[in-house]
């Protein structure tokens, strides 16, 4: 096993090595430049005030030297928002953003905290609008609390597991989304990065041993049938991605990439974690039966841990496909309000590839529970002594 875990990470890293991103600099997506073609430059700004007047004010996004002008009467009535700017060149002035009411618009109040693009034509004059509102604090507090939470309860392993997510994350920045820009293939790509990332957590997480080693030996081979199922899923039911906003705008920007094979790299990636949880639960279920009695055979820990196993497949299929669904509610939503059958509905592709994700991933798992379990009770349970004992090794 240690043998063939060591060649395996010399494909990973052999594969990174051939597929590593070229750094070099893609064209900026229309919707996302700047009025130059560069990128959008954002700034900090409080809310001042926020009322009601007459649409088309000419002071509207431009920075404030004197009260703002009025709007054009009989026009409409917008609401103003007085921006105080925070950061960049035009720290401390203000400006106005003028809105229509309405759904998709912003409702401001004073006393909040917005994100507003600035703009410099080519003549120099410098204009703002409103970007999004600033959540910098409040997801740092929750990523704070979060990491607090898992590392006082579960103590070092909380915090290498914080480490092994970070690294995750880093090799999702680094290497797969700089790889799929550059027009790299999706699937050995999202293997490779799955393959580093799992070798990367678990052994952050749990150590090393046996036993982890036996949870990622199973994982890395429930990957590849998740991998072979996403395939066969895609191309069964025609799934094309091009249902989703995202898709169509990469397929509109970046022709050079395989929307399909993005599908199937997201199919991919996304099994990591529920593939992760059932195969490390496995392998410390095995290991522990195994420790329980001396005379235990590998058909006893076999047997009892896919005892534990068939509880956990239970109780994580039905987690994963109410996962999917949540995610897809206001779609549901918006189907159910357009008086569509149920069967127009489940076969839209919008619905369906969540379907064939919940699908894909369920096999997966159902599928991750017997193979750890075997590998991991031929490694829990050594060979008889001359006594008939058996050697039990974690």
């Amino acid at each position: 096993m240690v043998v063939l875990l060591i060649a395996i990470g010399i494909l990973t890293v052999a594969g990174a090595a051939l597929l590593w991103p070229s750094q070099q600099k893609a064209d900026i997506p229309l919707p996302f430049q700047n009025s130059s073609g560069g990128a959008v430059t954002t700034e900090a700004g409080d809310v001042r005030s926020s009322v009601l007047g007459d649409c088309g004010s000419p002071s509207s996004g431009h920075v404030l030297t004197a009260n703002p002008l009025p709007g054009i009467s009989g026009a409409g009535e917008c609401v103003y928002a007085q921006i105080e700017i925070t950061s960049g060149p035009n720290r401390g002035a203000d400006t106005l953003l003028e809105f229509t009411p309405g759904p998709g618009q912003p409702n401001l109040a004073a006393g909040e905290h917005i994100r507003i693009i600035r703009q410099v034509d080519p003549q120099g004059v410098t204009t703002y609008a409103f970007y999004d509102y600033e959540r910098t604090w409040p997801l740092a507090g929750l990523a704070v609390a979060f990491a607090v939470v898992i590392v006082a309860v579960a103590r070092w392993r909380g915090l290498r597991a914080m480490i092994g997510i970070a690294v995750a994350f880093g090799v999702l920045v680094v290497f797969l989304l700089p790889a799929l820009r550059d027009g790299s293939p999706a699937v050995p790509v999202a293997l490779v990065a799955s393959s580093a990332i799992l070798y990367a957590v678990i052994y952050l997480a749990h150590g090393v041993s046996l036993r982890t080693s036996a949870a990622l030996l199973g994982t890395l081979t429930s990957l590849l049938l998740a991998a072979g199922l996403s395939w066969a899923a895609i191309e069964l039911v025609h799934l094309t991605g091009l249902s989703e906003d995202q898709n169509n705008e990469v397929a509109a920007y970046l022709g050079h990439i395989s929307i399909t094979g993005l599908l199937l790299a997201g199919f991919i990636i996304g099994s990591l974690g529920v593939l992760n949880d059932v195969t490390v639960t496995q392998a410390s279920t095995a290991f522990e039966l195994a420790n329980v009695g001396e005379n235990t055979s590998r058909r006893a820990v076999f047997a009892g841990a896919m005892r534990v196993g068939r509880d956990h497949i239970a109780s994580t299929v039905y987690t994963l496909v109410l996962a999917y669904a949540g995610s897809s509610l206001p779609l549901l939503l918006l189907f159910s309000v357009a008086n569509r059958s149920l069967s127009d509905v489940l076969t839209s592709e919008a619905v369906a590839i969540e379907i064939a994700r919940s699908a894909v991933g369920g096999i997966a798992l159902a599928l991750s529970v017997p193979l750890t379990t075997a590998i991991a009770a031929a490694l829990a349970t050594g060979p008889a002594t001359p006594t008939g004992t058996r050697r039990t090794r974690s």
